[in-house]
């Protein structure tokens, strides 16, 4: 009896040991499980219990419909009263599985509650504040507004022009700006310091107002579309590439042309053909082109207006899959092309925008479905491209004096941007955001007493770009929701500018001179310093200014130099020279009592100084001579 009681305890004790930890089998060996008979069992239960469960629902029907009152939550004997009858039953066979967690037990003894059960370790009276906490951080995650980078900027100082194009690398490490002074400077912001200056400056297309830049998907060309009607391609140092080839103006018929016969009005690259690109020109037509062939443009889109006539196309762009080609034209329309089929649009929309003005921006959504116009008629409108007849969304009010105002979408693609134009002393631009399904106002930022002409929202970086009409180019950024870009500039220090301390004399080299005559090996200037340190005598210590009298043949009351005693001297002699005449005379008789130049050359041949007659000697030479031969005096 003493050796079972003892077992007995043991056993107790490592229930309470088991429970506690977490764990059961706690002090024991590893129990071995007959799978097929869990199984088995399993299977049995669950067969009894639907049949349980089937049997009490028989019943409240047939109770219900004899008029009996049916059975209330309090009088329903719970599952867990169930599952503890059936464990005292089963207590004699192995149990299967885990055993219940004592909290489940406690909490299906609550009669009051009313619904199912909760999960083990689950209580409901914390329930509702983890939901209010759990709905909060899907509001902040779902609210795009908060993840705008607005905290901080930097503004990059182009030029006086208006900024009219900007371009991000794919991966954000440079950024272009073109602008009305036909110059293309670049960026680096790796190598870039807080003096914020552009690494290069050129212009690509002499005199011609930039309209556009690209970088291309790899990031190596930079696609240049100016105001001229070729447009060019750089690398990414600014070498040129490629240069379109001009077409003749006296065809009339575009498409027997090679290229464009009228200014550039936009240029875009295709997203996923590293080497084709897209231009359209007031000539009616919008051409790709292939990099490898410079000659002749790959194919050619001509937009036609209802009555077939030839349209100016002034925005082009590529869908997100590169399948499709969209312009915005001159009378309104909005024209899709099939990429593969030139002939006929796919989608047509006549009465996209007000007529007469300039579609300055389309922009496809990133998934492809959403097509964005930023029209001259003061609109920003959505569409769908699946239906096509009428705008998703349409906002009014948005003044636009610039052919080129940008609309783009947000990384997200849940935001959608665009600038507004002011008149000069008359507000602000701003950068709007608008929501893109009911294109309602979310938020706006005030960037500059001007206009907002181009607006870039990179994925990457998660940066805004902004390019304003004084010739600023903005970045916007937040340091905990962006990365790179303007962050790694704005923490270097200002570089100090290093002067030339010494002057470099010219180095020929003559390889085949003697060594008597070959000069000395050149080296860095900085080793020339270091070897002129330690010269006592070009290291010499410059001397202070003379104060007093003057010492060591230095004069200190009238400088340091002899020319300025000499000054100081003939500024202080107080002789009249005014009368030059009298001044010379003056010395004349001691001249003739004391001769001390000419004179004494002369004493002994010729004591008296004997002067020729020279008029009596030019009248008797004259004499003898012809009339025309004499010397006219």
């Amino acid at each position: 009896m003493a050796d079972r009681s003892s077992a007995s305890g043991d056993s107790s004790n490592d229930a309470d040991i088991s429970s506690v930890m977490g764990f059961a089998g706690f002090g024991k060996k590893a129990r071995t499980f007959d799978l097929e008979a869990m199984f088995e069992q399993t299977r049995r239960t669950a067969i009894e219990r639907s049949q349980r469960a089937l049997e009490e629902r028989q019943k409240q029907e047939v109770q219900e419909s004899s008029g009996f009152r049916p059975v209330s939550a309090k009088e329903k004997p719970s599952a867990s009263t169930s599952r503890k009858q059936e464990a005292e039953s089963d207590s004699d066979s192995d149990v299967i599985g885990p055993p219940l967690p004592p909290q489940e037990e406690e909490e299906d003894d609550d009669d009051e509650v009313v619904g199912p059960p909760l999960p083990p370790g689950y209580k409901r009276s914390n329930a509702d504040s983890d939901d209010d906490d759990d709905d909060d951080e899907d509001d902040d995650d779902d609210n795009p507004v908060k993840k705008i980078p607005d905290t901080h900027e930097i503004t990059l100082q182009h030029g006086s022009k208006s900024v009219s194009a900007l371009a991000l690398d794919p991966s954000g490490a440079r950024l272009i700006t073109g602008s009305f002074d036909y110059d293309v400077k670049f960026w680096d912001f790796a190598g870039m310091d807080s003096s914020l200056h552009a690494f290069r400056s050129l212009q690509p297309c002499e005199c011609h107002q930039i309209r556009s830049l690209q970088y291309s998907v790899t990031g190596d060309a930079i696609l240049v579309v100016a105001g001229n009607s070729q447009a060019k391609v750089l690398d990414r140092d600014g070498f040129q590439v490629l240069e379109c080839i001009k077409g003749d103006q006296y065809i009339v018929d575009m498409a027997n042309t090679k290229g464009h016969t009228a200014m550039l009005n936009d240029g875009c690259w295709h997203p996923k053909i590293k080497e084709e690109f897209l231009t359209c020109s007031n000539d009616g037509t919008v051409r790709t082109w292939d990099l490898s062939s410079e000659k002749k443009h790959k194919s050619v889109f001509k937009p036609r207006s209802l009555q077939g006539k030839k349209v100016t196309p002034t925005c082009c762009t590529y869908s997100r899959d590169g399948k499709l080609i969209a312009a915005g034209c001159q009378d309104g329309t909005i024209q899709i092309w099939d990429r593969n089929l030139s002939v006929h649009t796919k989608f047509h929309c006549r009465q996209a925008h007000a007529p007469g003005s300039d579609t300055s921006c389309l922009s496809f959504s990133y998934d492809g479905v959403t097509l964005a116009s930023r029209g001259g008629d003061d609109t920003l409108k959505t569409w769908d491209i699946r239906s096509f007849r009428k705008p998703l969304g349409e906002v009014t009010g948005l003044t636009s004096f610039f052919p080129m105002t940008d609309c783009c979408f947000s990384p997200d693609d849940k935001l959608l941007l665009t600038g507004t134009s002011v008149r000069k002393d008359e507000g602000n631009g701003k950068l709007m955001f608008f929501e893109r399904q009911s294109l309602q106002k979310v938020y706006e930022i005030e960037v500059a007493n001007t206009s907002v002409v181009r607006c870039l929202w990179h994925p990457k970086l998660n940066q805004i770009m902004v390019g304003t009409g004084n010739g600023l180019a903005k970045v916007y950024y937040d340091p905990v929701k962006s990365q790179r870009g303007a962050m790694l500039c704005v923490v270097k220090s200002k570089t100090k500018e290093k002067h030339a301390e010494t002057l470099t004399q010219d180095y020929i080299i003559t390889p085949h001179a003697l060594p008597m005559f070959r000069e000395a090996r050149q080296r860095s200037t900085r080793k020339q310093l270091e070897k002129d340190r330690l010269d006592p005598l070009k290291s010499h210590k410059p001397e202070p200014p003379v104060s007093g009298p003057g010492r060591g043949g230095r004069v200190a009351a009238h400088g340091g130099t002899l020319s300025s005693f000499i000054v100081k001297n003939i500024a202080l002699d107080k002789t009249d020279d005014s009368n030059p005449r009298e001044a010379i005379l003056r010395h004349a008789k001691e001249a003739s009592e004391n001769p001390y130049w000419v004179a004494p050359a002369y004493k002994q041949t010729q004591p008296e100084p004997m002067f020729a007659e020279e008029e009596q000697e030019e009248e008797e030479g004259d004499k003898d001579q012809p009339e025309w031969k004499k010397r006219k005096i």
